[in-house]
């Protein structure tokens, strides 16, 4: 099996910490920088070419997922990077363009978070939703839907599982690891 492919892009080279994860069939590319014990699983693509990409500490990044930015222009001098903080779960074929999803933030699987997007510490975006530009999810809030809207506060409950989620992805990853180490 190939492993994760590191692409520089514009003189930049992805930097990962290497306690961190990267499964095989990974593609990152340019200005990618991955933290500790973070996960980036099978078969995603992290392409920070017109910006960059930080991925913060126990973040996992589920299965297919794109990972990309958006350039700087006219009004946007900046553009809009894609600044993922630590604790954060996203899931399976999520699509984050060019937003701020902050430390303990959740991100359902198929899910579209696009350009100037904010998910505080603690916010949730449901399976299959689509947060539309400039959109802001206040921390300790469920939104859901294509667009996605505000449906509730979530529960104490619910805030254990996305930790207790974290836990998970951190120890999945180092057995998956070991296993690619052992083949």
């Amino acid at each position: 099996m190939a492993g994760p492919r590191f692409l520089s892009f514009g003189g930049r080279t992805p930097r990962v910490d290497p306690t961190a994860f990267v499964a095989p069939g990974a593609q990152l590319i340019g200005d990618v920088e991955i933290g500790a014990q973070a996960s980036i699983w099978y078969n995603c693509v992290l392409r920070g070419d017109v910006n960059r990409i930080r991925i913060g500490a126990r973040t996992n990044i589920q299965d297919g997922s794109v990972i990309h930015v958006d350039s700087p222009k006219p009004g946007a001098e900046q553009g809009h990077p894609t600044i993922i903080g630590s604790d954060v779960l996203i899931g399976h074929l999520a699509m984050v363009h060019g937003c701020i999803l902050h430390d303990r933030a959740f991100v359902g699987l198929g899910s579209i978070v696009m350009d100037g997007c904010e998910i505080e510490s603690g916010a949730m975006l449901a399976a299959g939703a689509m947060l539309t530009p400039g959109k802001r999810i206040a921390s300790g809030q469920l939104w859901a839907g294509r667009p996605a809207k505000y449906v509730r506060d979530l529960t104490e409950e619910e805030l254990a599982a996305q930790r207790a989620g974290v836990a998970h992805y951190v120890a999945l990853a180092r057995a998956h690891a070991e296993a690619l180490r052992s083949a």
